[in-house]
This record gives structure tokens, sequence and C-alpha cells, in this order.
């Protein structure tokens, strides 16, 4: 064994170290991942396909990588067009579910049961519910990255962290519902699920090192048991610069074009913004034209896609045109939730205080674990125990924060601090 080197002394060759500018040894740069090991897999269309797949997927061994390819911004819907997986002793299979969902019952059946491994799983698995799958256990890539503190969890920047790969990018928000799909679309669809497992195993260390397996487990699961979201009320006072628009009927004209475009784009399965921008409804709005001739004289509608539309928008128009006073909607939305904290002073000055107290003392345990303080609490549970109140003891705290589905480690970390600085208001 050669003897250690002093760090003080500079080399035998009078070069600097190898160091960046804070003294710090700089990290080796990732080496480049083009291709998968294996070759790019020809993607699976048939039934046939599917069940040889399936075949070998039980075959394999450990936990499996998955991940699909959506088309937001092209199509309305989030369907999957198309599902990478790979398990070790199996390889790497490209499924398309397109053609035929019904022929997925085997590929489905050899996957419940086994650990997935996903990035960002909130992303992928209501898509993969929507075909009939189903996960037993879950490891979140993206998730644990959060919980151990890294500023960065794109799935690129985490391998090249824990693995030293960097991974081909490029084509994620492509449009796969492109049939067929481009040879560098498969490449890179395939890489997305190459090194998924080997950065699992090596973020699962990293967490059982820093004592934070437990938070995983517990996150991964309420993941996989968190129902869906409610749909949003008023979805339409989501467009682009609704602000801009004044008085309830201009306010009426874009909630009727958003409803009409709505519906074109469901029966299309086309993105809403591609069926009609959302700049163009603005426009409309303001401009309140009552002809077709009015209509297509402004920006976007003059244009031959529009123009074969022109009598539906119109339509929409004339309907918003047509309410009565008491039917036209106010000029602010309806408040279904708790205010904006920075409203509380004035609305509810002893919760302003309890935030003020609260919201600090889970800043400091969030620093202190290396967690993210939306991690660490949900923003909203903080809000509805600070509005609503709660008796400072660590008991009531934890029940507060029980009924709001904090999960066991977070309470464990944060209901003395609360109560404490409960105590102290």
């Amino acid at each position: 064994m050669c003897p250690a080197s002093d760090p003080t002394e500079p080399p035998p060759d009078g070069t600097a170290p190898d160091a960046d500018s804070s003294g710090v040894d700089a990290q080796p740069a990732p080496e480049p991942l083009l291709a998968p090991a294996d070759g790019v897999p020809a993607v699976l269309v048939e039934p046939d396909g599917f069940a040889e797949a399936a075949a070998r997927l039980r075959s394999g061994t450990g936990p499996i990588a998955l991940d699909t390819e959506r088309a937001s911004g092209f199509r309305y819907s989030q369907r999957a067009y198309l599902i990478q997986i790979r398990r070790a002793g199996a390889g790497t299979f490209l499924i398309d579910p397109i053609a035929h969902p019904d022929g997925l019952s085997e590929v489905i059946a050899a996957l419940n049961g086994p650990e997935w491994v996903l990035h960002a799983a909130d992303q992928d698995l209501p898509c993969l519910r929507e075909l009939g799958f189903s996960c037993a256990t879950l490891f979140d890539t993206e998730l644990a990255g959060r919980l151990l503190g890294m500023t960065r969890v794109n799935l690129a920047a985490m391998t090249a962290q824990f693995l030293g790969r960097e991974l081909l990018k490029g084509h994620g928000a492509a449009d796969w519902s492109k049939r067929p799909l481009p040879h560098d679309w498969l490449n890179y669809a395939a890489l997305d699920v190459e090194l998924l497992v080997e950065l699992r195993d090596a973020m699962d260390a990293e967490l059982r090192e820093h004592g934070k397996d437990d938070w995983a487990a517990q996150e991964f699961a309420y993941v996989l048991a968190r129902p869906p979201a409610p749909p949003r009320p008023d979805r339409w006072r989501r467009l682009s610069h609704i602000h801009s628009l004044r008085t309830p009927a201009e306010l009426a004209a874009a909630r009727e074009l958003w409803h009409a475009r709505e519906d074109l784009a469901q029966a299309r399965d086309v993105a809403p913004g591609r069926v009609l921008p959302d700049a163009a409804i603005i426009d409309a709005a303001r401009a309140n034209p009552t002809t077709v001739d009015e209509l297509t004289k402004l920006k976007i509608f003059g244009g031959p896609r529009q123009r074969r539309h022109a009598r539906r928008w119109l339509a929409a128009l004339h309907r918003a045109q047509a309410l009565p006073t008491g039917e036209l909607p106010p000029r602010t939305a309806p408040t279904t939730g708790l205010p904006p904290i920075n409203r509380w002073d004035q609305r509810n000055p002893e919760a302003a205080a309890r935030a003020a107290a609260v919201r600090p003392a889970i800043a400091q345990i969030a620093e202190s674990v290396s967690v993210p303080a939306e991690n660490l609490l949900s923003p909203e549970v903080v809000r509805q125990l600070c509005w609503q109140g709660v008796a400072a003891t660590p008991d009531a705290v934890d029940d507060a924060l029980q009924s709001g589905a904090a999960r066991r480690w977070q309470r464990d970390l944060t209901r003395d601090a609360i109560a404490q600085a409960l105590r102290e208001i």
C-alpha cells in the first residue's frame, strides 16, 4: 500500500489539487449513458407479446422498475401511451397499451406483488391504475431524494449523484401518442428504467445510513393509499390572464368558451390549448362579438382551423350574453378553503399568532433533519391546525396532525415543538 500523501503539500508535478473553489474535492464528471446495455427492445403491441413479457417478468427477481410516457400538452387524456418495465433476470420491456388494453391481464398479474420502483410515482400511478395495474409496495426515488434533502430530485441529477451515470435527455415532453414511435424516443424511454433499481438500492442504503428508511416506508405507503384529489371547482378561472377581465359579463363569456373548448377537446382527445389557446378566449371575452364576421376578425379566430368551429364559439358567447344578471359569475372566485395566511391578521388574529409561532418551529426542525418543510409537514395540515387551534399539549397536537393524515414519523418529530410553540404565544 502506498503511504498517504499530505493534503497540504502540492503534488510532485506542481499542479494544484483537484478541488473546486471551496476546497472540496471535485466529483468526477458522470459517465454518459447513451443506450441501454442490452439495446432498445422492440415495442410490444399484441397480447401474445404481453404474455411472453409476463412470463419473463415472473421469472425475474427483485423489484420492478416502471415508468410511463403520456402525451400531456397534446392529448386531453392522461392515459399511458407507453409503459416501460425492467426487472433483473428478465430484461426491459416497452409495452404499447393503446391497441389492446384488455390484453394486459397477464402483465398486470405478474406485476402485482413485487415492489415497484417509480420516479415521481404520483405522476405514473393514475394512468397505470386506469389500465388495471395494482401496486402492493412502492419505492419512489424522487420522494426518497426529498427525504434525503437533495436540492435536485430529477432522475438525471440523481443517477449522476448516486451512480455516476448521466442519462440521455430530450423527449420527456414529446407527443407519445405518435405512431410509430421514433427509435431515439424509444431509446430515451428504455433508459428511464435502465438504472432505476440500482438507484433505488443506492438511495435505500443512504436512507438507512441516515435513519430515514422508516420515514420513507411510511411515505411510500401513504402515496399508495392516498385517494385521487377531488376536481378543482371553477377550473375555468385558471385560464391564463383571466384577471385581466374586469366585468362579470366578460367572465361569463370566458367561462362559456372554456366549457365549449373542454367539450370539443374531450371529444377529440386533444389538449384544450391546442383546440383554442387561452389568449383567444380572453380576447373574445373582451371583444364580445355577436356575429361570425366579428368573431373571425379577432386574432386566431380568423385562421382556417378556427373558422371551422366559429359557430361553436359564437354559440358559447351567445349563451353568456343571454344570461340574466343573477347568473353571471362573481368577479372573485368563491372561497372553499382557508383564506390566504397573509390575511389572517384581520380575519383571525389568534390563528395568525399561532401560525407565526408554529411555522418557524417547523422550519427549524426541517433544517435540522435536512428535509424540506413541506415534506416534514404538509402546509395544509399546518394551516388547518393553526386556524382551528388546538390545546398546547403533545397529545392534542398529535391528534390534530393525525386527523390531517400526517404520518407517524412526522408527528414524532413535530408534536412536542408545536406544543411548545403554542404554549409560548
